[in-house]
């Protein structure tokens, strides 16, 4: 089962905010002063290139928008405004262009994105990828969420690539026990996340069903992380709500 698409999903593991209850400015953060949070979050990161990126906020939801170099500068861009205390969803609307010389040719880009999968351990022999005019489908089989993650990744750090669909399916070793109570369990040791204000589902054939609530999106990230870690997991429903405290 292919995992959905993250709202970058960015989502994803790495996250360092805590996800402590608002105080008193946070509550009444206005949508220009959340705006310019981020503004200055991405000016401060020197992975982004903030000159290039427009910034809205509207109601805790950030915007991108505007033209990058590069999927990797996107994607750093996305994680950098995730971070941000008071930001509930980032919508990426961000475009990558290649500048000068132009795209590179579909076989020869293919050729370099499984130079880059082959030289990474993490990602499985059984990975391989498809491109058209830049947009690259990642196929294959992997046993962890990471591998695939990890396969996504390496892809987006090459020259030439406009975005990625990851189209890898897990295949587990083994079942894993009880994924629930293992995910809950997760949830108890992570110092960002309230594991009593989330719920987790286990259903047929792999799949579990996250739901509850969170007061970030960086903890947000770390709910859905910890539910891709647990052996045997092969699709995540998310249905966690990202809410300020009261």
């Amino acid at each position: 089962m292919r995992r959905p698409a993250t709202p970058y999903n960015v989502v994803t593991s790495g996250q360092s905010q805590a996800a402590v209850p608002a105080t008193k400015h946070e509550a009444t953060m206005t949508d220009d002063e959340l705006r310019r949070l981020v503004a200055a979050e991405l000016s401060w990161d020197p992975r982004v290139q903030s000159a290039a990126i427009e910034v809205s906020a509207d109601s805790g939801t950030v915007t991108l928008r505007g033209t990058v170099a590069s999927l990797r500068l996107k994607r750093a861009a996305a994680k950098a405004a995730a971070r941000i205390r008071g930001v509930i969803r980032v919508a990426v609307e961000l475009r990558a262009r290649i500048p000068g010389a132009g795209q590179p040719d579909d076989d020869d880009l293919r050729g370099d994105i499984l130079e880059a999968l082959m030289l990474d351990g993490s990602v499985p022999m059984t990975v391989d990828a498809r491109v058209r005019a830049g947009f690259v489908t990642l196929t294959g089989t992997a046993q962890w969420h990471y591998q695939r993650e990890e396969a996504e990744s390496r892809t987006a750090e090459v020259p030439g690539v406009i975005d990625i669909d990851n189209a890898i399916t897990l295949t587990p070793a083994a079942e894993g026990g009880d994924a629930g109570d293992a995910i809950m369990a997760a949830f108890r040791r992570n110092a960002v996340l309230e594991a009593d204000e989330l719920a987790v589902e286990a259903v047929l054939d792999g799949l579990v069903i996250l739901s509850g609530t969170v007061r970030s999106w960086a903890a947000h990230g770390h709910a859905v992380a910890a539910a891709w870690s647990a052996p045997g997991v092969i699709g995540v429903d998310d249905r966690i709500r990202v809410e300020k405290a009261p």
